[in-house]
């Protein structure tokens, strides 16, 4: 599943480069001010299988959670049991697709994330400022999401089986720069296992960020308070139902 918002210097190499061995390439165009969603279905037309590509339109922009979660009810719809995420601006090498499904059809993780910073090329290819807000966020996210062995939390190269998909509330995804930081926290409270891989960091001379200062400042701070306290007070609920249970089960002798 590929996001995309104004990305029509890169989406049509991003879609023709998806491997083959992926069954279905659903593009989602977010409302993009410019032609991103025609370039997406002309380089279709250049693959071997041009119909296992579907590109959807949102008529107004719901940011990159809103457009990740709708390719997440297609992946649904259409029986996939595996949705890889690649975004449309080019950031994410293809080759390292395999890496992120390995662990999940080896039936070792429910949710697999790539971690720029398991790569030797880290700290060369990554922009300094984005090395550093990274550090922060994934620290930050470590604590709010109770995944401490996971890094790289904004990294959107990932995979997720459809059971996974089917255990999270998709409706209440927080839909723009902050989603990843909240899906985290909705994996740990239904109980899935998460993993790492290294995946390549690739930043171009014409790079740019959607993330300013603003964007880290506000809202996402706010999306790792309300994962967190969502977080524990499902957590707490759960606790209290078991021992309730275990009560019922093993009632005190008179």
């Amino acid at each position: 599943m590929i996001p995309a918002f104004n990305e029509r210097g890169k989406i049509g190499e991003t879609v023709a480069t998806v491997p083959e061995f992926v069954d279905d390439i659903i593009v989602v165009d977010d409302a993009s001010l410019d032609d991103t969603a025609e370039r997406a279905e002309r380089a279709a037309l250049r693959r071997e299988r041009p119909a296992s590509v579907e590109v959807l339109r949102h008529q107004a922009n719901r940011g990159v959670g809103g457009a990740i979660t709708t390719g997440y009810r297609r992946a649904l719809a259409i029986g996939a049991d595996v949705a890889a995420v690649m975004a449309g601006d080019g950031q994410m090498d293809p080759r390292d697709l395999p890496g992120l499904l390995d662990p999940i059809a080896r039936g070792d993780a429910d949710y697999v994330k790539g971690n720029r910073f398991l790569h030797p090329e880290i700290w060369t290819a990554m922009p300094a400022s984005r090395i550093v807000g990274n550090l922060v966020l994934s620290a930050a996210t470590r604590v709010t999401s109770g995944y401490h062995h996971v890094f790289d939390s904004q990294c959107g190269y990932t995979a997720i089986h459809r059971d996974a998909l089917a255990e999270i509330a998709l409706a209440e995804l927080f839909p723009r720069y902050g989603y990843p930081n909240d899906l985290l926290s909705r994996l740990r409270v239904a109980e899935m296992r998460v993993q790492d891989v290294p995946v390549r960091p690739i930043y171009g001379a014409a790079w740019s960020s959607g993330i300013s200062v603003g964007t880290a400042l506000h809202p996402i701070p706010w999306v790792l308070l309300r994962s967190w306290s969502t977080r524990v007070a499902a957590q707490v609920r759960r606790r209290v139902k078991q021992r309730v249970a275990r009560r019922a089960a093993n009632p005190p002798r008179a």
